[in-house]
């Protein structure tokens, strides 16, 4: 389902002469957009440890992550240049400790009936939601790594549904 750009693709945050601009999407048509992105926080498995037990110092940190990467994708505008400000209609945060990795798999999945899509709105908040998880263990553990964060799911639009290989 991937798409790879070919010759004929052009920038859509690019006009003619090169500048950078807003797209205009007053003619599109509003229908429902979801999309949903993906990451990891990798860290030790004692740091992991300390958040299920939920005895980090700074308290419930994935309950922090979570209710920051859904204030981030609400405010996606106000960080990205470029993007649409979007009445949200769902964003969800799913943070799964794995001891495997040892550290946290973070999804968003986020939901608009709208004109554009919410890729951005999703990307955001997995991306905050990820650096809110470092910012609470980072005494613990600077070592923690931000891993994989990418779009994994895109449904609904013009260009239709879009599935990452991963």
């Amino acid at each position: 389902m991937a798409r790879k750009a070919s010759k004929g693709d052009a920038l859509t945050h690019i006009d003619s002469s090169g500048e950078a601009r807003m797209v205009d999407v007053s003619d599109k048509t509003a229908t429902e957009r979801t999309a949903v992105a993906e990451g990891r926080v990798v860290m030790s498995k004692a740091t992991l440890d300390l958040i299920i037990s939920g005895n980090a110092k700074k308290g419930d940190v994935l309950g922090a992550a979570r209710i920051a990467g859904i204030m981030a994708a609400k405010r996606t505008s106000e960080l990205i240049p470029l993007c649409h400000p979007l009445a949200l209609s769902k964003v969800t945060l799913d943070i799964t400790p794995d001891k495997k990795l040892p550290g946290c798999i973070v999804r968003a999945t986020v939901k608009v009936t709208g004109p554009t899509g919410v890729e951005m709105e999703a990307l955001t908040a997995v991306s905050v939601a990820c650096l809110t998880i470092y910012d609470m263990i980072k005494a613990v553990e600077r070592g923690v790594r931000i891993d994989g964060i990418h779009l994994v799911e895109k449904i609904g639009g013009k260009s239709g549904h879009y599935r990452a290989d991963r």
